[in-house]
């Protein structure tokens, strides 16, 4: 059950941060045309995965013995 709520609360990070990063009002965020731009989004990737594969084990935990 940890798990699985660890899961939901990394994604809903994941989310948060990345609407924070979006452009707004025409500006675009200062990570953008930088060397780090790669990293931020690999960053994001990787946060999606294992938000997901801890929500996957945490329910095959509750389903399983």
């Amino acid at each position: 059950m940890l798990l699985l709520i660890s899961g939901a609360l990394v994604f809903v990070v994941t989310a948060v941060v990345f609407w924070a990063c979006l452009p707004r009002n025409g500006v675009t965020h200062r990570l953008v045309g930088t060397p780090w731009e790669p990293y931020v989004g690999v960053a994001f990737c990787s946060a999606i995965a294992l938000s997901f594969t801890m929500m996957l084990s945490g329910a095959l935990g509750l389903v399983g013995p």
